[in-house]
């Protein structure tokens, strides 16, 4: 395949979405128009299209995969496993995991699974050298685990970026952290449990605040 033919591709639209649930209902016809609401409420989110009409701009990345063996009687059994992530740089991640035969399945289950973890992050400045009003790190240290990964999270001045490893850097940023320093502990490489333990970070923004 050519890279026009991929271009192409790329820029097919996406299947209109038809709402099955009361919720998607709701947000289907407006009368539910954020993601606050939704959440404030408790609402439990079952339909990734309702998470692409209140957040237009969300965007997803694959963070990791990798292929799953087992021997079974019949022989090797194969499939491809994904890890993604979706945020609007502006206070929502999730994170989502996909299992299949293809490759692009597994993708494109993760990421579905993905929009429907989307929770909220708390932004702000909690920097003692910054101290300003805009909401461009995080509110206050933060610590979360996932595995045997320990990830703390750290306020920073204006200015300073994202001080992070390539695959937690990309996480906060997918958040909307524009600056923070980043402690890790335990097995990084294990993308996993590393995403877990970022996405719980996070989270201890809302819990805590």
């Amino acid at each position: 395949m050519s890279r026009s033919e991929t271009r192409q591709r790329s820029r097919e639209p996406e299947v209109e979405w038809v709402p099955r649930t009361t919720l998607g209902k709701l947000v289907a016809t407006n009368k539910i128009i954020s993601m606050k609401e939704i959440y404030e409420n408790g609402y439990r989110i079952q339909e990734s299209g309702i998470i692409k009409k209140l957040l237009p701009g969300i965007k997803t990345e694959v963070i990791d995969v990798g292929i799953v063996q087992k021997q079974t009687t019949n022989g090797e059994y194969t499939r491809f496993k994904a890890l993604v992530a979706a945020g609007d740089e502006n206070g929502w991640l999730g994170i989502g995991q996909g299992k299949s035969k293809q490759m692009r399945i597994a993708i494109e289950k993760a990421t579905s699974q993905a929009y429907l973890n989307v929770s909220p992050v708390k932004l702000g400045c909690g920097s003692w050298e910054c101290r300003c009003d805009q909401k461009h790190s995080v509110p206050f240290k933060v610590r979360g685990r996932g595995g045997s990964v320990t990830v703390e999270i750290i306020p920073g001045p204006r200015g300073l970026g994202l001080v992070a490893g390539g695959n937690i850097k990309n996480l906060l940023k997918l958040a909307g952290l524009k600056d923070a320093w980043t402690k890790s502990k335990g097995s990084t490489n294990t993308m996993t449990s590393t995403s877990r333990a970022v996405l719980n970070c996070l989270r201890q923004t809302f819990s805590q605040g």
